[in-house]
């Protein structure tokens, strides 16, 4: 049988290709598909849908909107306005078991919309814009690292087809190589947090998560991934599992944190 690649493209479909002369003719006669298919569909502005220049981008109005999170308390990630210490008050006073937070960009009206399109509208796409602004904040020289999705319930996965946090870590394993391991199970299906307090949220997911038992975590530093961070009561009983599975070390990222509590949604 012959080791030909049989590649599927939309000019010349089925067509064996197995040197590259075959490449080159194939690349030349798709050129002017590519040209016209990004005439006819050019790259939309992430935020307000406006023509841009690259896939994933926004418009000069959209950025300008947008607060990119850079700095801030060196654990939970937390903005630090004008000052130069490395830790919030918070983690002085009771530091959290997940060693290192970050996110994106804060959770505004902009950033909320893309969380919305994806979770709601079905625009799974956007996961992998998400991803592109969350990989340059994945550990760096960390050992062994794994990535692991904040699970949702198996009732809200019927529900809406797809874990957007699932969606998310496998993009950024696309763009990084770190490995996914969907390690950890939401054993109840926990109320609205919406309105809820800090208390009140932790007190709904108490017990709510736990490893599986074929997961491999032990030595190894973990990877929270999200798309959103509340009041991080979700990822504390995330990292409370992994620890107790064996894991050195419990990070987490999302693209969004909500920084002004007027901009919970739960």
């Amino acid at each position: 049988m012959s080791n030909n690649v049989l590649l599927i493209d939309p000019l010349v479909r089925g067509a064996p290709l197995g040197n590259k002369k075959d490449v080159r003719a194939l690349s030349f006669l798709r050129a002017p598909w590519r040209i016209a298919l990004d005439f006819a569909l050019p790259p939309r502005c992430c935020g307000c849908g406006a023509i841009v220049d690259e896939v994933h981008t926004f418009c000069i109005d959209c950025w300008r909107t947008i607060e990119f999170i850079q700095g801030g308390c060196v654990q939970c990630g937390l903005p630090l306005a004008n000052t130069d210490i490395e830790h919030c008050a918070a983690c002085l006073a009771k530091p959290p078991r997940i060693d290192r937070t970050r996110a994106a960009v804060t959770y505004d009206e902009i950033t909320r919309g893309l969380v919305l399109r994806l979770k709601y509208g079905r625009k799974v796409g956007l996961a992998k814009t998400m991803a592109h602004y969350m990989a340059p904040l994945l550990p760096r020289d960390a050992g062994d690292v794994t990535l692991v999705p904040v699970p949702l319930h198996r009732r809200r996965i019927w529900q809406r087809g797809f874990n957007q946090s699932g969606l998310i870590a496998h993009e950024l394993s696309k763009r990084t190589g770190l490995a996914v391991e969907h390690a950890l199970v939401r054993t109840k299906r926990t109320p609205p947090l919406k309105g809820m307090s800090r208390k009140q949220r932790r007190r709904a997911v108490a017990g709510a998560f736990r490893a599986r038992e074929s997961a491999n975590l032990r030595g190894r530093t973990v990877v929270l991934v999200d798309d959103v961070l509340t009041t991080g009561s979700t990822a504390e009983g995330c990292a409370r599992a992994l620890l107790r599975a064996g894991a050195e070390r419990v990070e987490f990222v999302s693209w969004a944190r909500v920084v002004r509590p007027a901009h919970m949604d739960g």
